[in-house]
């Protein structure tokens, strides 16, 4: 009896042992973590930061699986990529952002100069969606769209609070179909809206011409990866023209490749020149310096030379404008630019989907930093819409004045 009394006691025990390590068990599971309690993803907390309470991102996860009305169901990977992009945004950097897989192939093959639209650069200023430059011979250009528009919708979308990327990817489209775009003009007191058919683009680069009493023009409109190739013969070309002033036009040149920016400016400059400073957020920099081709040795001023620049002219075009002014090799005239000195790197985040982010700011050999500011030219001559419809060019007209003189 004694011994089945003691086996008693011991099932007796083992059975509330079970029982309150059950019950534990049981509120300690509905009571975990929310993201403990997300089942279908994998990395959730592969690189969690020190000292930052995720908690309500996925209480927030949670509750839109489990409250949200939808009749088609949620895909927890586009929540994903929107997590990210709202991640990015957070910054407030308008030139930094992330591509879900369609985007990012498209962007990539707009870098590669092949794709289809209506032919501009856009990119946000002061928070609205601003056209940086229409590109010569597109939809956009035909249309009548200028520099400094501002685009308020695009179709039925107002563009409050989009990404420059988020405004391209509703812009783009396949040849032949068409895109509404509701634009607000500087000089005007009411939006327009304008119709464009959109169609496969192809980059201008490069123009010359020649103008009376010895003056030389060269038209570049972005830096890509050849237009330092497409300059050095241009240039040649000013050299046995028997011209002995110059023109660079820069207005509504976006920018593009550093490089092509350095290598132009050699042309100009002595050799070791600084042609721009690239500044990182821990404090290092690369110093960039002219290689030293400087066929007309204009460090001795002998070559008279104007640059060209409105707010059109960013990025890779400021800091080109930027270096030659500053060294007194040239005048610039026009209107100030647009004021984008950052460094964007396109880093791969999977397979297709990618991450252009700003990891540095540009400022020029001085130290002047074009961010946001712009450059202010020697000489400023703005275009007014009235020199636009009579078909005038009162800035160009300027650069001829001086050089004449």
């Amino acid at each position: 009896m004694n011994r089945k009394k003691k086996i008693i006691s011991i099932f007796v025990a083992l059975a509330l042992f079970i029982g309150i390590f059950g019950t534990g068990a049981f509120f300690g599971y509905f009571q975990r973590p929310a993201v403990e309690k997300v089942l279908n993803l994998f990395n959730k907390e592969a690189t969690k930061p020190p000292q930052v309470d995720f908690s309500p991102f996925w209480v927030s996860w949670n509750t839109i699986k489990s409250k949200y009305a939808t009749s088609d169901g949620l895909d927890d990977q586009k929540m994903v990529w929107g997590a990210i992009q709202g991640l990015v945004k957070s910054l407030g950097d308008p030139y930094s952002t992330f591509f879900p897989p369609q985007e990012s192939k498209e962007f990539k093959e707009e870098m590669q100069g092949d794709f289809e639209g209506v032919g501009m650069e856009i990119g946000v200023k002061n928070g609205v969606i601003t056209v940086i430059s229409p590109l010569k011979g597109t939809p956009a250009f035909r249309a009548g769209i200028r520099t400094g528009d501002k685009i308020l919708k695009i179709d039925d979308k107002v563009t409050t609070d989009m990404s420059a990327e988020q405004a391209a990817y509703l812009i783009r489209g396949a040849g032949g179909t068409s895109v509404k775009l509701t634009i607000l003009s500087k000089d005007e007191e009411k939006p327009r809206e304008v119709t464009l058919v959109r169609e496969k683009i192809q980059i201008p680069t490069i123009d010359t011409e020649k103008k009376t009493n010895g003056i030389f023009v060269i038209k570049l409109y972005n830096f890509s990866a050849n237009s330092a190739n497409l300059f050095r013969d241009k240039l040649r070309e000013f050299i046995y023209s028997g011209s002995d002033k110059l023109i660079l036009d820069l207005r509504n040149n976006p920018g593009g490749y550093l490089e092509s920016a350095v290598d132009v400016a050699s042309w100009f400059l002595p050799v070791g020149k600084v042609v721009a400073q690239e500044k990182f957020s821990s404090g290092e920099e690369t110093i960039f310096r002219s290689r030293g081709y400087d066929v007309f040795n204009s460090s001795a001023g002998k070559l008279p030379f104007v640059i060209l620049v409105n707010e059109g002219s960013a990025s890779a075009s400021e800091i080109l404008a930027g270096a030659l002014q500053e060294y007194g090799i040239a005048k610039l005239i026009g209107s100030k630019t647009f004021g984008k000195g950052s460094v964007q790197e396109l880093i791969q985040i999977t397979p297709d989907t990618s991450l252009k982010l700003t990891i540095a700011r540009w400022l020029t050999p001085n130290g002047r930093s074009i961010s946001e500011q712009g450059l202010e030219p020697d000489i400023k001559v703005e275009m007014k819409k009235e020199d636009i419809d009579a078909n005038r060019d009162p800035q160009m007209d300027k650069a001829i004045e001086i050089l004449n003189k």
